[in-house]
């Protein structure tokens, strides 16, 4: 599995949709400054988020996104598949040969990878995020 810039931006860009749209609407535009993303770019990463059902857009002169779910019903894994589709190692549709190795590599090696790697990103919720995120030392100490 790689992810694109498509899911890292998509990732950043939905946490701070959830830091700042506790009380607000969201424009794009203030995300996309407050992250150094493109609006053109950020306006595909949140079309496929919307279809996916994970934000939700108000249009007008006071519109803009706001999280479709509370932050703690949102996983990182719900925003990856979302911008990624298919999360695994390696895709069934790689697998040309199903020679019996290649069918004890994918059951015992790639299965159980994916697997490991499933539970990890869909344990963590946007909450889990934003409590650590806020949780952090606001200034990082330097030494010369």
């Amino acid at each position: 599995m790689k992810v694109s810039t498509k899911g890292r931006y998509g990732l950043r860009a939905m946490i701070d949709l959830a830091l700042y749209s506790q009380n607000d609407l969201v424009p794009l535009v203030s995300i996309a400054e407050r992250q150094d993303i493109s609006k053109s770019y950020l306006e595909q990463v949140f079309s496929a988020l919307r279809k996916a059902g994970l934000v939700t857009s108000i249009k007008g002169a006071q519109g803009g996104y706001v999280l479709a779910s509370d932050a703690e019903d949102i996983t990182v894994g719900m925003i990856l598949r979302a911008l990624e589709g298919d999360l695994s190692v390696v895709p069934s549709e790689d697998v040309i040969n199903t020679n019996r190795i290649e069918s004890y590599i994918r059951s015992n090696i790639w299965q159980k990878v994916d697997e490991k790697v499933f539970s990890f990103i869909d344990s963590i919720t946007l909450k889990d995020i934003l409590d650590d995120y806020l949780n952090m030392d606001p200034s990082p100490m330097y030494y010369i």
